[in-house]
Protein backbone atom coordinates (compact mmCIF):
# COMPACT_ATOMS: atom_id res chain seq x y z
CA UNK A 1 0.00 0.00 0.00
CA UNK A 2 1.13 3.10 -1.15
CA UNK A 3 2.12 5.61 1.76
CA UNK A 4 -0.30 8.59 1.58
CA UNK A 5 1.23 12.42 0.60
CA UNK A 6 0.95 14.90 2.89
CA UNK A 7 0.77 19.02 1.83
CA UNK A 8 0.02 22.29 3.94
CA UNK A 9 1.26 25.53 4.44
CA UNK A 10 3.77 26.54 7.98
CA UNK A 11 4.09 30.22 8.34
CA UNK A 12 7.62 31.33 9.94
CA UNK A 13 6.99 33.97 12.65
CA UNK A 14 9.24 36.18 14.85
CA UNK A 15 11.30 39.33 15.60
CA UNK A 16 13.47 40.41 12.87
CA UNK A 17 17.00 39.27 12.53
CA UNK A 18 16.20 35.82 14.60
CA UNK A 19 17.09 33.79 11.12
CA UNK A 20 13.25 33.17 9.19
CA UNK A 21 15.08 33.54 5.81
CA UNK A 22 18.56 31.74 7.04
CA UNK A 23 16.49 28.76 7.74
CA UNK A 24 14.20 28.82 4.68
CA UNK A 25 17.16 29.23 2.35
CA UNK A 26 18.78 25.70 4.27
CA UNK A 27 15.93 24.13 3.54
CA UNK A 28 14.55 25.03 0.01
CA UNK A 29 18.71 24.80 -1.18
CA UNK A 30 18.62 28.35 -2.91
CA UNK A 31 18.86 31.95 -1.90
CA UNK A 32 14.95 33.23 -2.50
CA UNK A 33 14.48 34.94 0.53
CA UNK A 34 17.65 37.88 1.32
CA UNK A 35 19.52 38.14 4.48
CA UNK A 36 20.81 40.67 6.25
CA UNK A 37 22.16 41.63 10.35
CA UNK A 38 20.46 44.56 9.46
CA UNK A 39 16.79 44.09 11.06
CA UNK A 40 13.39 44.83 8.87
CA UNK A 41 15.42 42.85 6.02
CA UNK A 42 12.41 40.95 4.70
CA UNK A 43 9.18 43.26 3.60
CA UNK A 44 6.77 40.96 1.80
CA UNK A 45 5.36 37.27 2.89
CA UNK A 46 8.13 34.99 1.23
CA UNK A 47 7.03 31.50 -0.06
CA UNK A 48 9.69 28.36 -0.28
CA UNK A 49 8.32 25.39 -1.44
CA UNK A 50 9.98 22.05 0.02
CA UNK A 51 8.70 18.62 -2.05
CA UNK A 52 10.44 15.03 -1.52
CA UNK A 53 8.68 11.61 -2.37
CA UNK A 54 6.28 12.08 0.95
CA UNK A 55 4.77 15.88 1.09
CA UNK A 56 5.37 18.89 0.10
CA UNK A 57 5.61 21.81 2.81
CA UNK A 58 5.12 25.70 1.71
CA UNK A 59 6.98 27.65 3.92
CA UNK A 60 5.87 31.23 4.44
CA UNK A 61 8.39 33.30 5.69
CA UNK A 62 7.20 36.42 6.83
CA UNK A 63 8.31 40.19 7.66
CA UNK A 64 9.71 40.33 11.24
CA UNK A 65 7.17 41.37 13.95
CA UNK A 66 8.39 45.12 15.46
CA UNK A 67 6.49 48.13 16.77
CA UNK A 68 5.44 50.22 12.96
CA UNK A 69 7.17 53.29 12.99
CA UNK A 70 5.58 54.33 9.69
CA UNK A 71 2.98 52.99 6.97
CA UNK A 72 5.75 50.58 5.31
CA UNK A 73 6.64 49.19 8.98
CA UNK A 74 2.36 48.71 9.45
CA UNK A 75 2.19 46.70 6.30
CA UNK A 76 5.07 44.36 7.40
CA UNK A 77 3.51 43.99 10.59
CA UNK A 78 -0.65 42.90 9.12
CA UNK A 79 1.46 40.89 6.48
CA UNK A 80 3.27 38.79 9.16
CA UNK A 81 0.05 38.82 11.47
CA UNK A 82 -2.06 37.99 8.68
CA UNK A 83 -0.50 34.39 7.42
CA UNK A 84 -1.37 33.06 11.43
CA UNK A 85 -4.91 31.95 10.50
CA UNK A 86 -4.23 31.31 6.60
CA UNK A 87 -2.00 28.22 7.33
CA UNK A 88 -1.52 24.47 8.72
CA UNK A 89 1.31 24.89 11.53
CA UNK A 90 3.02 27.86 12.53
CA UNK A 91 7.17 28.18 13.67
CA UNK A 92 7.90 30.31 16.22
CA UNK A 93 11.28 31.05 15.94
CA UNK A 94 13.79 32.87 18.22
CA UNK A 95 17.23 33.17 18.80
CA UNK A 96 19.39 31.48 21.20
CA UNK A 97 21.76 34.15 21.87
CA UNK A 98 19.04 36.79 23.27
CA UNK A 99 17.04 37.01 26.09
CA UNK A 100 13.08 36.91 25.60
CA UNK A 101 12.22 40.30 25.24
CA UNK A 102 8.97 42.78 24.69
CA UNK A 103 8.76 41.66 21.16
CA UNK A 104 8.57 38.46 21.40
CA UNK A 105 5.90 38.41 24.09
CA UNK A 106 4.05 40.88 22.04
CA UNK A 107 4.18 37.50 19.37
CA UNK A 108 3.15 34.91 21.97
CA UNK A 109 -0.32 37.34 22.68
CA UNK A 110 -0.78 36.88 18.88
CA UNK A 111 -0.33 33.40 18.94
CA UNK A 112 -3.16 33.13 21.33
CA UNK A 113 -5.89 33.23 19.26
CA UNK A 114 -3.95 30.87 16.63
CA UNK A 115 -5.90 27.71 16.51
CA UNK A 116 -3.25 25.54 14.89
CA UNK A 117 -0.31 23.63 15.99
CA UNK A 118 2.55 26.43 16.99
CA UNK A 119 5.76 24.77 17.26
CA UNK A 120 9.17 26.89 19.26
CA UNK A 121 12.03 27.35 16.81
CA UNK A 122 14.93 27.98 18.82
CA UNK A 123 17.89 28.89 16.26
CA UNK A 124 21.43 29.45 16.52
CA UNK A 125 22.30 27.18 19.14
CA UNK A 126 25.64 26.93 18.01
CA UNK A 127 26.32 30.51 19.42
CA UNK A 128 25.41 29.25 22.73
CA UNK A 129 26.53 26.73 25.78
CA UNK A 130 24.15 23.99 25.97
CA UNK A 131 23.32 24.96 29.58
CA UNK A 132 21.53 28.26 28.36
CA UNK A 133 19.22 26.26 26.55
CA UNK A 134 16.57 24.31 28.85
CA UNK A 135 16.51 28.26 31.02
CA UNK A 136 15.59 30.43 27.88
CA UNK A 137 13.17 27.63 26.48
CA UNK A 138 11.30 27.65 29.68
CA UNK A 139 10.72 30.93 29.95
CA UNK A 140 8.75 30.76 26.81
CA UNK A 141 6.90 27.51 27.62
CA UNK A 142 5.85 29.34 30.60
CA UNK A 143 3.75 31.65 28.51
CA UNK A 144 2.91 29.51 25.67
CA UNK A 145 1.41 25.88 25.28
CA UNK A 146 3.78 25.15 22.09
CA UNK A 147 3.30 21.85 20.35
CA UNK A 148 6.84 21.05 20.41
CA UNK A 149 10.40 22.47 20.79
CA UNK A 150 13.16 22.20 18.14
CA UNK A 151 16.12 23.20 18.83
CA UNK A 152 17.75 24.21 15.43
CA UNK A 153 21.11 25.90 13.56
CA UNK A 154 19.78 26.97 10.33
CA UNK A 155 23.47 28.22 9.14
CA UNK A 156 24.86 24.41 10.28
CA UNK A 157 21.64 22.73 9.61
CA UNK A 158 21.30 20.72 13.33
CA UNK A 159 18.03 19.06 13.87
CA UNK A 160 16.14 20.89 10.86
CA UNK A 161 15.53 17.47 8.88
CA UNK A 162 14.25 16.40 12.66
CA UNK A 163 11.77 19.28 12.20
CA UNK A 164 10.62 18.57 8.20
CA UNK A 165 9.76 15.13 9.36
CA UNK A 166 7.48 16.44 12.43
CA UNK A 167 6.12 18.99 10.17
CA UNK A 168 5.27 16.16 7.29
CA UNK A 169 3.40 14.11 9.69
CA UNK A 170 1.37 17.09 11.08
CA UNK A 171 -0.07 18.25 7.86
CA UNK A 172 -2.89 16.83 6.37
CA UNK A 173 -2.80 14.64 3.59
CA UNK A 174 -3.28 16.63 0.18
CA UNK A 175 -2.32 16.98 -3.66
CA UNK A 176 1.00 18.40 -4.23
CA UNK A 177 0.15 22.17 -5.18
CA UNK A 178 3.40 22.90 -7.00
CA UNK A 179 5.44 20.85 -9.50
CA UNK A 180 8.28 19.63 -7.32
CA UNK A 181 11.02 21.42 -8.94
CA UNK A 182 9.35 24.76 -7.88
CA UNK A 183 11.03 26.11 -5.43
CA UNK A 184 9.09 29.75 -4.74
CA UNK A 185 5.53 31.24 -5.60
CA UNK A 186 7.30 34.87 -6.64
CA UNK A 187 8.02 35.67 -10.11
CA UNK A 188 11.98 36.26 -10.93
CA UNK A 189 11.38 39.58 -11.05
CA UNK A 190 10.54 39.83 -7.53
CA UNK A 191 13.15 37.45 -6.23
CA UNK A 192 15.82 39.67 -8.65
CA UNK A 193 14.65 42.90 -7.08
CA UNK A 194 15.13 41.26 -3.42
CA UNK A 195 19.05 40.55 -4.66
CA UNK A 196 19.56 43.53 -5.40
CA UNK A 197 18.19 45.41 -2.08
CA UNK A 198 20.06 42.49 -0.37
CA UNK A 199 23.54 43.98 -1.70
CA UNK A 200 22.61 47.99 -0.65
CA UNK A 201 21.33 46.49 3.03
CA UNK A 202 25.08 44.99 2.92
CA UNK A 203 26.95 48.11 1.65
CA UNK A 204 25.55 50.74 3.06
CA UNK A 205 25.05 52.15 6.48
CA UNK A 206 22.74 54.26 8.57
CA UNK A 207 18.95 55.05 7.48
CA UNK A 208 19.93 54.58 3.88
CA UNK A 209 19.10 50.54 3.59
CA UNK A 210 15.66 50.91 4.85
CA UNK A 211 14.48 53.93 3.26
CA UNK A 212 15.54 52.29 -0.14
CA UNK A 213 13.20 50.04 -2.41
CA UNK A 214 13.82 48.29 -5.93
CA UNK A 215 11.95 48.17 -8.87
CA UNK A 216 12.71 45.44 -11.57
CA UNK A 217 11.37 47.59 -14.80
CA UNK A 218 12.74 44.96 -17.86
CA UNK A 219 13.84 41.44 -17.44
CA UNK A 220 13.60 40.16 -20.73
CA UNK A 221 15.58 40.17 -23.68
CA UNK A 222 18.99 39.02 -24.80
CA UNK A 223 21.56 40.94 -26.34
CA UNK A 224 25.08 38.80 -26.93
CA UNK A 225 23.31 36.02 -25.02
CA UNK A 226 23.04 38.26 -21.91
CA UNK A 227 19.47 39.04 -20.35
CA UNK A 228 18.94 42.67 -19.93
CA UNK A 229 17.61 43.94 -16.59
CA UNK A 230 16.98 47.47 -16.16
CA UNK A 231 16.26 48.32 -11.98
CA UNK A 232 15.49 51.23 -10.29
CA UNK A 233 16.37 52.05 -6.48
CA UNK A 234 14.05 54.16 -5.12
CA UNK A 235 15.35 56.97 -2.06
CA UNK A 236 13.53 59.49 -0.10
CA UNK A 237 16.31 61.88 -0.20
CA UNK A 238 19.17 63.43 -2.32
CA UNK A 239 21.52 62.92 0.46
CA UNK A 240 20.56 58.63 0.17
CA UNK A 241 20.98 59.12 -3.35
CA UNK A 242 24.78 60.23 -2.90
CA UNK A 243 25.38 57.41 -0.61
CA UNK A 244 23.92 55.19 -2.94
CA UNK A 245 25.81 56.47 -6.26
CA UNK A 246 29.02 56.67 -4.29
CA UNK A 247 31.86 58.62 -5.04
CA UNK A 248 33.01 58.41 -8.61
CA UNK A 249 29.91 55.58 -8.97
CA UNK A 250 31.89 53.73 -6.84
CA UNK A 251 28.88 52.01 -4.60
CA UNK A 252 25.86 51.78 -7.33
CA UNK A 253 29.17 49.97 -9.21
CA UNK A 254 30.14 47.23 -6.16
CA UNK A 255 26.03 46.77 -5.84
CA UNK A 256 25.75 46.14 -9.08
CA UNK A 257 28.66 43.43 -9.14
CA UNK A 258 27.54 42.06 -6.44
CA UNK A 259 23.74 41.60 -7.26
CA UNK A 260 24.48 40.40 -10.83
CA UNK A 261 26.56 37.13 -9.30
CA UNK A 262 23.97 36.12 -7.41
CA UNK A 263 21.48 37.19 -10.30
CA UNK A 264 23.57 34.97 -12.07
CA UNK A 265 23.77 31.71 -9.77
CA UNK A 266 19.59 32.07 -9.39
CA UNK A 267 18.59 31.65 -13.20
CA UNK A 268 21.63 30.15 -14.41
CA UNK A 269 22.75 32.48 -17.40
CA UNK A 270 24.58 35.68 -18.12
CA UNK A 271 23.38 39.05 -17.02
CA UNK A 272 23.54 42.56 -18.10
CA UNK A 273 22.43 44.61 -15.49
CA UNK A 274 21.52 48.23 -15.49
CA UNK A 275 20.81 50.63 -12.16
CA UNK A 276 19.33 53.91 -12.00
CA UNK A 277 19.19 55.77 -8.56
CA UNK A 278 15.48 57.48 -8.34
CA UNK A 279 14.18 59.82 -5.79
CA UNK A 280 10.84 59.83 -4.31
CA UNK A 281 10.04 61.85 -1.21
CA UNK A 282 9.02 60.17 2.10
CA UNK A 283 7.75 56.72 0.07
CA UNK A 284 7.32 54.56 3.14
CA UNK A 285 4.64 56.73 3.85
CA UNK A 286 2.49 57.09 1.05
CA UNK A 287 0.32 54.09 0.66
CA UNK A 288 -0.74 54.81 -3.09
CA UNK A 289 3.45 54.51 -3.65
CA UNK A 290 3.42 51.78 -1.13
CA UNK A 291 0.56 49.84 -3.26
CA UNK A 292 2.18 50.52 -6.53
CA UNK A 293 5.10 49.03 -5.14
CA UNK A 294 2.97 45.99 -3.91
CA UNK A 295 2.75 46.73 -0.28
CA UNK A 296 -0.90 46.34 -0.55
CA UNK A 297 -2.20 46.23 3.44
CA UNK A 298 -6.17 45.93 2.67
CA UNK A 299 -4.78 42.88 0.37
CA UNK A 300 -3.68 41.58 3.41
CA UNK A 301 -7.26 41.06 5.09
Amino acid sequence: MQAQFHSGFVAIVGRPNVGKSTFMNHIIGEKIAIMSPKAQTTRNKIQGIYTDEHAQIVFVDTPGIHKPQNELDEYMDTAALSTLNEVDAVLFMIAADEPKGKGDQYIIEQLQHVKKPVYLVVNKIDLIHPDKLLPLVESYQADYHFADVYPISATQGNNVDELLKALEKQLPVGPQYYPEDQLTDHPEYFVVGELIREKILELTHDEVPHATAVTVERMRDRVNGKLQIDANIIVERPGQRSIIIGKGGQMIKQIGIQARRDIEALLGEKVNLKLWVKIQKNWRDNNQYLNSLGYNKKALR
